[in-house]
């Protein structure tokens, strides 16, 4: 896997809500705005391809509506699940430059269960007080021009805000005033709190 594999990790979230084919992800992407996924179609058809390739998702059949070419159904498999939990535990917990991560994984943050997302967005307001304190350390300690310490700044600034968010929403996450999906099957709630 790429160090962040954001399209393949999105066929595996929607796939985990229910079955599908290429065609009907490609279109649910487009409706519901997910710009995050870059180089549709075809990085889409690519990702179905390895995901396929390497036993996280399986044909399950095929179907034809109308007119249409007849299409693969894709389902996600046990080995798509616990990489689809790896995957977005990761994008979660560690922040990256690349913001488009972090949008895809707060994107899919639903397949999680509650005390596992929050567990995620602790770590990430960890490391984000971390190199928060760093900022202020390295402000603190150098002895230069404002001008050329800018970038540190700016860096703190950002990290800062991050973390601002993160624990508000971390707040709402404890407080159940953040909604959360129900499982697909509806055996369960990934609440995790008792009703």
């Amino acid at each position: 896997m790429a160090r962040w594999d954001v399209t393949g990790t999105t066929v595996l979230a929607l796939l985990a809500q229910r079955s599908r084919h290429p065609y009907e992800l490609h279109r649910f992407l487009i409706d519901t705005h997910k710009d995050y996924v870059s180089g549709l179609p075809r990085s889409l058809y690519h990702a179905v391809g390895r995901l396929a390739r390497d036993g996280l998702i399986e044909p399950l059949g095929s179907s034809r509506e109308g007119r249409s070419p007849e299409r693969t159904v894709y389902g996600i498999t046990a080995e798509g699940h616990q990489e689809l939990t790896h995957r977005l535990r990761r994008m979660l917990e560690r922040p990256d430059r690349d913001t488009t991560v972090m949008y895809a994984a707060l994107s899919l943050i639903g397949v999680l269960e509650v005390p596992d997302a929050e567990r995620c967005l602790q770590t990430r307001a960890a490391d984000l007080e971390g190199k928060v304190a760093a900022a202020e350390s390295a402000l603190a300690g150098l002895d230069l021009p404002r001008a050329l310490l800018l970038e540190t700044e700016y860096a703190r600034a950002l990290h800062a805000a991050e973390l601002g968010w993160l624990r508000a929403v971390l707040s709402d996450l404890r407080s159940g005033d953040l909604d959360w999906p129900a499982l697909v099957n509806g055996d369960d709630e990934r609440t995790g709190r008792e009703p």
